[in-house]
């Protein structure tokens, strides 16, 4: 894919894209601080760091027919996301503007007709209304949790609460009906009411004609665009494709029954009860963290590793606290099991295998044998590595992983996953407390999505890596080169290959730093790919990873080895040789532009 226009979604022209071009180092410079020649061209940006358009629409509407003036609201599936959103914030905001929040739940208002249209959605959309001013906090609540609905909930949940649908799930005397549009739908819902209607006075055959038009609406406006009925065979095949049983295309008309069966790509026993999909990667994250405090009581945990920055956000955030061990090496190691030996205790460590950016991979035999000995639990996030190369659930006792990256790869959809090993020991009071927080809210339309997008997955991978590899010879032999993060090439290369599968690759991504800030910023310019946040797309995708990730903590991050002028790749599909290629000419690129400046 060649380089877009600033503010363009990647892919383009995709209503629901998980990026956003930034194609020039300037402008992700001018994205970071906020600058309006920026932001004014944006359509749209990475899910959870920006409120997709339709989600910005449905909680404006919200706002002006039940909020009150000043008001903003934020967008969750389910009440009980949105109250902990409020939850989040009254722990921060003063009591003054506390007293101001409330929640609004809604639900679907059916009739007897329009029922099995609409009948499989278990829940719709609940509204977390606060004052303006804190609109930052909720903000900060959507971005490390994933909570947040995704844009085709939104899009979907408008269309109904413009049909009056949707409804608030309160008693009639604290909510207001809608003021709809008269060319909005059928009769039934261009109707205000009147409290001067007597009621029963109405013609039956009237009654009786508008229930048949508001089911032939429905039908033709939402059963067209979302077969609830695929739904749960969708998750059932992404729990499977999961696994490593289910590979390839299937045909979703055809029942898939039974447990999952023992398979070597993961361990034995697992049954595809064992695998929880959430509409996010740190939702995934999220609620592991939940599930662990719930079983074991709320103790400190470890990130071990520099961290996606959201992981440790969670960790901080939501929780006794945090120790950190930003390099993930060895010697952190022997600095954990001194404070385990001195009696410190911890819930759990939290990892990803390989690292981001740097690509590290820890030591995760030594990681399970201390966590043995120290009793926590292991939480490995393997979403770099992705399960066709490496099997990290030998040492874990949950994996994560986003699978809006390489499992989906169109960029077109989010979602995430959450693996528990059935040989763990902590697994029954893991299960149980699984099943008690974890709530059904990825949405249905999403989840075919993500299951159509994946059939493939198994064979996107294995090319990706094939390229990923011949792209880092290219740059490995370039004198400007300072430093290529590699898992085949990183010194930490022996813990990968413990965990990597017989005919396991290493991954898709990489990263590079230049001798010269001039010359990153000459080659990233000069990238004729798409550039923008995510990885693992099918399209060959880079970013300045530092200066979108810790614009604001360059020094803190640069301590732990992440170069402010790191340039991070995410490898595509493309044919091998034309992808080198463009790496070539941009090379090509930023020589000339050394030159010339010296």
């Amino acid at each position: 894919m060649p380089s877009l226009e600033l503010g363009e979604s990647i892919p383009p022209d995709t209503a629901h894209a998980v990026s956003v071009s930034l194609p020039t180092w300037k402008s992700n410079i001018g994205y970071e601080e906020g600058e309006s020649w920026v932001l004014e061209k944006m359509a749209t940006g990475y899910p959870r760091f920006f409120i997709h358009r339709s989600i910005s629409e449905l909680g404006q509407s919200i706002v002006t027919i039940f909020g009150k003036p000043g008001e903003q609201a934020m967008l969750f599936s389910t009440p009980a996301a949105a109250q902990r959103c409020l939850d989040f914030m009254r722990e921060r905001a003063s009591a003054l503007l506390s007293a101001q929040f409330h929640l609004l739940p809604f639900r679907l208002d059916l009739t007897e007709n329009t029922s099995s249209v609409l009948s499989g959605l278990s829940s719709t959309v609940a509204a977390a209304l606060f004052p303006g001013e804190v609109f930052g906090l909720a903000k900060q609540y959507w971005q490390h949790t994933g909570d947040g609905i995704s844009s085709r909930r939104a899009e979907f949940c408008h269309d109904l609460l413009r049909a009056g649908v949707l409804v608030p799930n309160l008693p009639t005397s604290t909510a207001r009906e809608p003021p709809l549009k008269p060319s909005r739908g059928p009769r039934r819902y261009q109707r205000t009411g009147s409290v001067d209607e007597t009621h029963g006075t109405k013609d039956v055959t009237t009654a009786s004609n508008d229930s048949r038009e508001s089911s032939r609406f429905l039908e033709e406006r939402f059963g067209r665009n979302l077969d609830l009925t695929l739904t749960e065979k969708a998750r059932s095949a992404i729990r499977r494709r999961i696994a490593g049983s289910l590979v390839g295309e299937i045909d979703l008309s055809t029942e898939l029954s039974g447990d999952v069966p023992a398979c070597s790509v993961r361990v034995k026993n697992l049954n595809e009860a064992d695998i929880y999909l959430f509409p996010a990667g740190m939702n995934a994250i999220f609620n592991s963290h939940r599930a662990l405090m719930t079983a074991r009581g709320k103790l400190q945990s470890v990130n071990f590793g520099f961290p996606y920055v959201d992981t440790l956000k969670i960790l901080e955030k939501f929780g006794p606290g945090c120790i950190f061990y930003g390099f993930g090496s060895s010697a952190d190691l022997d600095s954990l099991e001194r404070r385990l030996k001195n009696g410190e205790q911890v819930l759990a460590l939290f990892c990803e295998f390989p690292g981001n950016p740097l690509l590290a991979s820890p030591d995760l035999p030594r990681i399970r044998q201390l966590a043995n000995e120290f009793d926590f639990a292991v939480v490995v996030d393997e979403t770099i590595g992705t399960f066709a190369n490496i099997n990290v659930l030998q040492y874990a006792d949950i994996v994560v992983s986003s699978l809006t990256k390489i499992f989906s790869g169109d960029s077109n959809v989010m979602g995430g996953s959450a693996v528990l090993n059935p040989g763990s020991k902590y697994y029954y009071p893991l299960k149980t407390a699984m099943d008690m927080v974890v709530e059904d809210n990825y949405w249905p339309e999403d989840i075919i999505f993500m299951e159509r997008n994946s059939r493939d997955f198994l064979g996107r991978v294995e090319r990706v890596n094939a390229n990923a590899e011949a792209i880092c010879d290219i740059l490995r032999s370039h004198p400007f080169v300072k430093e290529l993060y590699y898992p085949k090439f990183n010194p930490s290369r022996g813990n990968y290959e413990c965990c990597r599968l017989p005919n396991g690759g290493y991954g898709g991504l990489l990263s590079v730093v230049f001798n010269e800030q001039s010359t990153a910023q000459a080659f990233y310019d000069a990238m004729d790919i798409a550039k923008g946040p995510s990885l693992g797309t099918n399209f060959t995708l880079c970013s300045p990873y530092a200066l979108l990730a810790h614009y604001n903590e360059l020094p803190w991050a640069a301590q732990f080895g992440v170069d402010a002028n790191l340039v991070r790749v995410s490898v595509g599909l493309e044919d091998k040789e034309s992808i080198c290629d463009t790496f070539r000419r941009a090379l090509n690129v930023a020589e000339a532009a050394n030159i010339e400046r010296v």
